[in-house]
């Protein structure tokens, strides 16, 4: 087992970042979280979670003050997952994805710099990207960690760049980085502006189900509790200089996963009139640069960090649904704070 560890866990207030935090805590490390709280980032995200954690409400492109945190904590550990994540975001309004996922992981890239003559020997950084920096699939072959990086909207372009940046951090100052890519995350606390929480929400609210294009788009989703777990392997048992790339090993067409969530829903709240949820799917003109498909062959983490998703997608599914059903205050407090 890992000696515990302090960890300046950025972006902990978010959906990802709070399941982090909570393992992270519950292995027995100290977590310092940095969130802006943004409109996807929220304390009642952390509040169920006890521990050794706090929370400092600030900005990663503040780097005096992840300097100042990183000394002030004796940091052994960065977590950066803060991050502006929603494509038609950044398609709508690219120079947050900008400001926050390039220049703000430039300030915490400068901030380890500075630390690292006093930091410990253990001391390593971890960012946290997405399979989306390598573009689009065809209907064949999965992405690896060593595929091109061809990102197609603002945000994947803006991970990408910070993908570089921490390997530029490493050859060149030798800071002791790890990468990592992951597929489309589901689970509980994911903010309604994504596809899943957004067709549970919108299904129940008896609004269109509104699904991009022909809905043929392929995705792999990996619940959340696996891509933390991932990430917690990386910085246990990862090499610096490395990247691992983490899959969920459930490819499915985005019209597929809706239909699945909608017998879900049949089932555990059924409609007044009888009808299935399905009855208000409705197509939409699809997202510009929208790729087609997103898959991970991620033999690499299974085989040096003993990696292995153990949410199946149906298994994870009924736990969602489960979930915001049982939390309709959460979404209602989320959506207001947008």
């Amino acid at each position: 087992m890992t000696q515990p560890r302090t960890i300046l866990l950025t972006g902990g207030a978010g959906f990802i970042g709070s399941s982090m935090v909570a393992l992270c805590v519950a292995a027995g490390h100290r977590v310092v979280v940095l969130d802006k709280l943004t409109y996807a980032g929220h304390r009642m995200n952390l509040e169920w979670i006890s521990g050794a954690w706090q929370l400092v409400v600030g900005d990663i492109a503040d780097q005096p003050l992840v300097l100042r945190l990183l000394r002030e904590h004796c940091v052994d550990w960065v977590i950066n997952m803060a991050a502006e994540s929603h494509v038609d975001n950044s398609i709508a309004g690219p120079r947050d994805f900008l400001d926050t996922n390039i220049m703000g992981t430039f300030a915490v890239l400068e901030a380890c710099r500075a630390y690292l003559p006093e930091a410990p020997q253990v001391f390593r950084l971890l960012q946290v990207s997405t399979d989306e920096v390598y573009g689009s699939l065809g209907d064949e072959g999965h992405f690896t960690e060593a595929s091109p990086m061809r990102p197609n909207s603002p945000y994947s372009a803006s991970k990408a760049a910070a993908d570089h940046l921490v390997r530029a951090w490493f050859e060149t100052y030798r800071l002791p980085a790890i990468i990592t890519h992951c597929t489309n995350n589901y689970g509980p606390r994911q903010h309604p502006e994504k596809l899943i929480p957004r067709m549970i929400d919108c299904a129940l609210g008896g609004l269109p189900l509104p699904v991009y294009g022909d809905g043929k788009n392929i995705r792999d989703w990996i619940h959340v509790s696996d891509h933390c777990r991932g990430l917690l392997l990386a910085l246990e048992k990862g090499k610096p200089g490395e990247v691992y790339d983490f899959g969920g090993h459930a490819e499915i067409e985005n019209i597929s996963l809706v239909k699945q969530l909608c017998s879900l829903l049949d089932e555990r709240q059924p409609r007044q009139d009888g009808q299935s949820y399905a009855q208000q799917i409705h197509f939409v003109a699809d997202r510009p640069g929208h790729d087609r498909r997103y898959a991970i062959d991620d033999s690499k983490s299974q085989r040096l960090l003993g990696y292995q998703p153990q949410m199946t997608l149906a298994s994870g599914l009924a736990d969602t649904v489960k979930w915001y059903l049982a939390h309709s205050a959460w979404v209602q407090q989320v959506r207001r704070a947008a």
